[in-house]
């Protein structure tokens, strides 16, 4: 992530920091996960609408994210700047725990999940290639955690 963005993404973070909470990471994942049956389902509904001129994906959506020593903060782009805008999930650190990291992508990303304490789903985060070595790192630091 640029230093512009990063600034960005810590001057959204900085109004919700309790005193002497210290952020710790900031980056990019994609959020969540698209079955197979949605994919599919889009893919021949654009194609049969556009007569196949169209082709269409679906995607987990993409969230900024700032891991203090407290929490895990979770930011929606701006739709036209992209810069960070308001949260969009906030989890206590002590309640979330990461699976170790594994390959995603084709191998040229990387891919963890997060179980929340008290939640009966878990929370898939992708990283894209440019930001996996940042996902490594959160989920290094959250393994085992809860």
């Amino acid at each position: 992530m640029n230093s512009r963005r990063r600034q960005q993404v810590l001057t959204a973070v900085t109004p919700l920091l309790a005193p002497g909470e210290q952020v710790e990471l900031i980056s990019l994942a994609k959020v969540g996960s698209v079955s197979v049956k949605r994919r599919v389902l889009t893919s021949a509904l654009v194609g049969a609408l556009t007569a196949g001129t169209v082709i269409a994906t679906v995607q987990p959506r993409p969230l900024y994210w700032a891991l203090t020593d407290r929490r895990l903060l979770f930011f929606e782009p701006g739709s036209v700047t992209g810069r960070p805008g308001k949260p969009v999930m906030i989890l206590p650190r002590d309640l979330i725990a990461a699976s170790p990291a594994r390959k995603a992508l084709l191998g040229l990303g990387a891919q963890t999940v997060l179980t929340v304490q008290g939640e009966e789903k878990a929370l898939k985060l992708t990283f894209p290639p440019a930001f996996k070595a940042a996902g490594r790192d959160l989920a290094a630091r959250l393994t085992g955690t809860a």
